[in-house]
């Protein structure tokens, strides 16, 4: 159980018997006196992707849902199913491309990354903060691009679509962040 107050992004709900994860969350202060804080929050449904918006009262308390994250490595895409391994066991399983979604962009044969169990059942991966790929391609480097803070397209070899410094060049290796789609870095090897 958690109190309404205390959720933040990420944490996990048990409503209805199906596990939720917090998106967003914001808490407001009504002005009247007396009156308790609310807690705005933004789910998601594990299971079936669907987005809800409810608010709670202050010290309103939740049902946190029973999941087991596991260690796994992405393996290899077979038609619209994603093949992982589990790192304890050594199982092997797949996810279709509905329940992966926007996270396909960062897979790369040997990722590790993390499963979510919900009743011993793996229902979502979990990326890691940031992954390095390759600029599979872009447009040429601009001179003296260095001096101005210039965004420009750049696909990956993945697939993925990143707007990038004005100075990268197809072939180099950058670092993503994977929970916003953001260049981070360069990745000099």
């Amino acid at each position: 159980m958690i109190n309404s107050s205390d959720l933040k992004r990420g944490v996990l709900l048990d409503i209805d018997k199906a596990p939720w994860q917090v998106v967003d969350c914001s808490f407001q202060t009504p002005s009247a006196r007396g009156a308790s804080t609310l807690t705005k929050i933004k789910i998601k449904n594990l299971k079936t992707g669907q987005v809800l918006s409810k608010t709670y009262r202050g010290g309103e308390m939740l049902e946190t849902a029973d999941c087991e994250r596991r260690s796994i490595q992405y393996l290899y895409k077979e038609m619209d199913q994603f093949v992982f391994m589990d790192q304890e066991n050594y199982e092997q399983f797949s996810l279709p491309a509905e329940t992966i979604g926007d996270a396909q962009g960062y897979l790369l044969d040997g990722l590790s990354l993390r499963s979510l169990l919900y009743n011993g059942q793996v229902i979502n991966i979990e990326l890691p903060n940031t992954v390095d790929l390759v600029v599979a391609d872009t447009a040429p480097a601009i001179k003296g691009a260095t001096a101005q803070a210039q965004l420009k397209k750049a696909i990956m070899e993945t697939g993925l679509e990143v707007m990038v410094p004005s100075y990268l060049t197809t072939g180099e290796k950058i670092r993503i962040d994977t929970r916003d789609g953001r260049f981070v870095s360069r990745v000099n090897e």
